[in-house]
Formats: structure tokens, sequence, C-alpha cells
């Protein structure tokens, strides 16, 4: 008995509040039936029977708007029945293979046509993926003993790629399975470069902290009271702990760059300008290497959208390189040239040394990170191996690009091709 009652209750409960969510409706009802009443004289009982269609009509919305939503749900279920396995499958990007208990293909998408090549329906996977991580994969699937399992598979031809592939069963007694190839390739990439990345720091650092740690050990004991032998392991020291000084703030430097979203430069540089700049900064170090540094710049405005600070770092960093390597040559040309002529209108700045060259297999890799064509010299010249890693950073932030030229015994010209606008 407390069940029905509750029923009613809450029957009563739903009425009045329907009742209630559609009071507005019902006073313009009753007021336009009393209206009708009034000027034409409708009967006690027609006013009565309009009042009772009126609260009804109040009624049916909530009803007609739970049909309508089963209705929805009702359609929305038999659309998802009629989409295929072959619709699914090519809607996802990674490579997709849906197969039988025989371990045959029964379907693969695009993605796995053009990643795997060869394949068709009806074809063993145990013959095509001959690895044991894949042959250990289909088993434990096959057998039953896990529903899903992942392992991680590298493919060799055409070229070498490395995926996670996760394989799982298709819905409840199905017989059919899929595996899903998720393509790791870039992330190892990544992962292989700041490992090597940091060998590297780890690497250039502990070189010169032995050298001080071996002088110390020195000055300590055989050389504590030899003044000769103690100023030149003092200057060594002090030499190579400059050294450590300027590779860390280079590593500091091209983190900041690294973590520097790309925008677009809002302000304009004067090419001309910050050039002298450099050229002055820069003229100490090229009378201690016995360098003349020479100008060619155009006539007329040579302004660039970019960053004056980061761009003087570009041309700094150039220009010390040239002083430095290229001072068998005697001189250095620095020359500003408009590209009025290419596609993307812009200008260039070329700083050409004529010194030993740089070898042409050199080339595609000197503004990788601690890639040096000659490790002794370099390090002698108090080099970081980071200075064109710098500069390429730099340059991809103004959207402007790097080139190389060089010949053995003739020099090198390195050109920064910047966009005018």
């Amino acid at each position: 008995m407390a069940d029905i009652g509750t029923e009613r209750k809450g029957r009563a409960q739903a009425v009045a509040m329907r009742l209630w969510n559609s009071r507005w409706l019902l006073a313009a009802g009753f007021v336009a039936v009393l209206m009708v009443y009034g000027f034409a004289g409708m009967s006690g009982y027609v006013v009565l029977l309009a009042g009772v269609v009126l609260v009804a009509a109040a009624m049916l919305p909530a009803g007609v708007a739970r049909q309508s939503t089963e209705n929805a749900a009702a359609i929305e279920a038999s659309g998802l029945q009629r989409l295929s396995g072959e619709y699914l499958a090519a809607a996802v990007a990674d490579p997709l293979i849906i197969f039988d208990r025989s371990a045959a293909i029964v379907h693969a998408n695009a993605a796995a046509f053009a990643a795997f090549g060869g394949i068709a329906p009806g074809m063993s996977l145990s013959l095509k993926f001959r690895a044991p991580e894949m042959q250990a994969l289909l088993d434990s699937i096959l057998a039953g003993n896990v529903a899903s399992d992942s392992v991680d598979y590298i493919e060799k031809l055409p070229v070498e790629r490395a995926y996670r592939v996760s394989a799982s069963s298709v819905g409840h007694a199905t017989d059919l399975y899929v595996l899903v190839f998720k393509d790791q390739s870039e992330a190892r990439r990544i992962d292989r470069m700041r490992a090597d990345f940091i060998a590297n720091a780890s690497h250039e650092l502990r070189t010169p902290l032995a050298s001080v740690a071996g002088f110390i050990e020195t000055l300590r004991g055989p050389a504590r009271n030899d003044p000769a032998a103690r100023e030149q392991f003092l200057q060594i020291m002090q030499n190579q702990t400059s050294r450590m000084a300027r590779l860390i703030d280079d590593l500091l430097s091209l983190s900041r760059l690294e973590m520097k979203p790309y925008l677009k430069p809002g302000t304009e540089v004067d090419l001309r300008q910050a050039i002298d700049s450099v050229i002055d900064s820069l003229g100490p170090l090229a009378k201690e290497n016995g360098v003349v540094i020479e100008r060619d710049f155009a006539e007329g405005p040579l302004d660039v959208p970019g960053d004056r600070d980061e761009l003087f770092q570009v041309f700094e960093n150039l220009l010390e390189n040239a002083c430095k390597y290229g001072q068998s040559g005697g001189r250095v040309v620095v020359s500003i040239t408009r590209s009025d002529s290419d596609p993307e209108p812009g200008i260039d700045v070329t700083i050409r040394d004529f010194g030993p060259g740089i070898p042409e297999e050199h080339i595609p890799r000197i503004t990788e990170r601690f890639y040096r064509v000659d490790v002794e010299n370099s390090r002698t010249q108090k080099g970081t191996g980071l200075g064109l890693s710098i500069v390429k950073h730099i340059l991809t932030r103004h959207n402007a690009r790097l080139s190389i030229r060089s010949e053995v015994g003739k020099g090198a010209a390195f050109t920064v091709h910047l966009p005018a606008r």
C-alpha cells in the first residue's frame, strides 16, 4: 500500500509541475475563453470544456518531448548499426588491420596499405609480420590469454619506422580482432636527440673540469712552491673556466630560443646600423687575429622585420667564426644586397672569409649542436659548437634561412636570407 501511495504522490507531483510550467499559457487561454464567453454569449458548459482542453494541452509537451527523444535515440542506434567496419577503419588515421581467429587479414585501412604495402584480405599476419614480438602478440590475443595487449615493433622496409602495436578483440563472440599501429618514430628521434645532447654537453663540460681539477691537484702538490708553474697553471685554469662559462651561456641561450613560440617580429631592424655595430664590437678580435673586415653595403634603406638583439647575435656569431677560422685569408667581406628578383623579395647578408674553407661533406651537418669540422682547432679558438645551431634557431623564428657555400682552400661564405616584409 505504501508503494502505491508513493507512486500516486509522484504522479501528482509530476502533473502539478507540468501545470506550473504551463501556467502562463493556461492563464492566457482562460482569459481568451472568458473574453469570448463575455462577448459571444457562450454557455458555461462550453467554457468548462475549453478549460479542460487547455489543461490537457498543457500536459502534452512532456510526453511528446519524451517520445521525440526516444525516436531520436532509436534513429541514432539504427544509424550506428548501419556503419560497417570498413567505414570505421577508414576513419582511423593510424594503420589498422582487422583479422580473424586464424590470423588471416579480413580488412586493412588505407593507412595500413600505405605503411606496409603488399597486404590483402586472406593473407596471414604471421607470415607478414615475422618479428618474434609480433608473433607473441598474435598468439596471446588469439589464445584468449588477454583481451588486449601491446608491443613495440620496428618495420625495416621501405624505411625504418618504430610502432607501438596494440591488439584487442572486437566486441563479444565475433571472432574478430584488430591491430592498431601507432607511429613512434618521431618521438624516438627526439629522445635520441635529447640523449645525444645531454651526452655531448656533459662531455664538453667534463673536459675543462678534469683539466681544472688536475691543475688544482698539481698546485697543491709538486707546484706548491713554484711561482712560474703556478702562474702558468692559474692562467690555464682561468681559460678553462671561461670556456665552461661560454658553454653554459650558449646552452641557456639555445634553451630560451627553443622555448619561445614562433612569433612574427613586429619591429623593424636597420641592418646597416646593426651590422656596423657588430663589426665595431668585433674589431679587437679581428685585429688580434690579423684580419681586416671590409664592408660592401647596398645603397638606400636596409630595413627588415625582426628582433634587433637576436639578429645582432646571428651576425656576431657568423662574423666571429669568420675572423677565427678564416684568419689565414687575412680579410673578411661583409656584404648586404637586395634580392628583389627572387620569388620572395628580401635582403641577403653574406659574410665571406678567405681561409681554408669547409669540406663539402661537412656542410649539411655544420649547424647541428656540438658538430665540429675540426675539433681541436675549434677548442683552440674557444668555440662551444653551439654558435651555428643558435643562428639556425633565430633565423627560423624570423622566417629566414641560412645558406653556406665553400670551397676547400678558397674560404667560405655564409649568407642570411631575410624577408623584406
